[in-house]
């Protein structure tokens, strides 16, 4: 099996606490149309250059139902500004609108296989992934992007049509895991495409 999730695998649940003082699991976005989970931190340079496009393609979305939820999994051991109270600062600070949950077993970021930060899923209504990689081919200097991958992918969705190109490779740190070297990559984690 793929260190990913496949396109059209269902999204795995989840139990996770979050900056807001819930804990949230995929139930408590049943309602929505499409969910975008996706992997992230708080010191990555290519989540901090990217955030704010995140944060207009959530809210360009939001009136068509489609939810974001960021989790972020990278160990506080090596990255002590990953930890939950800097989580929460960062919300504070930004509103952004989705909510931020900490992964801090790393389980679900292994059952998801998330690669680097920022790492985005799109499921569908039924929770089948029908997108997973990138959001911007530029993450760490969105003045110079070309494309919005993410965008793309929900606008065909929400459009009635196929996503057009389903599986690109995310771009920027990679996840932090507990108990190794900050650059380690587990062994099958090659690229998606």
């Amino acid at each position: 099996m793929a260190f990913t999730l496949d396109i059209g695998q269902h999204a795995l649940d989840f139990s996770l606490p979050a900056t807001d003082g819930n804990t949230y699991s995929l139930q408590d976005f049943a309602d929505a149309k499409a969910l975008v989970v996706f992997f992230t931190c708080n010191h990555c340079p290519y989540v901090i250059g990217s955030d704010e496009v995140t944060r207009q393609t959530a809210e360009k979305f939001a009136g068509q139902g489609v939810r974001f939820v960021a989790i972020n999994a990278n160990s506080v051991n090596t990255y002590p500004e990953d930890s939950f109270p800097h989580m929460v600062e960062r919300m504070k600070k930004h509103q952004f609108p989705w909510v931020y949950l900490r992964d801090e077993s790393q389980d679900v970021a292994r059952s998801y296989g998330a690669l680097r930060t920022p790492h985005f899923y799109i499921f569908e209504q039924e929770r089948k992934l029908i997108y997973t990689g990138r959001a911007v081919d530029q993450p760490r200097d969105t003045s110079k992007m070309t494309v919005n991958d993410l965008d793309h992918a929900l606008t065909d969705y929400l459009a009635g049509k196929p996503v057009r190109t389903a599986l690109t490779n995310p771009i920027g740190c990679n996840v932090k895991w507990d108990g190794k070297d900050a650059h380690w990559m587990p062994a099958e984690a090659c690229d998606l495409v």
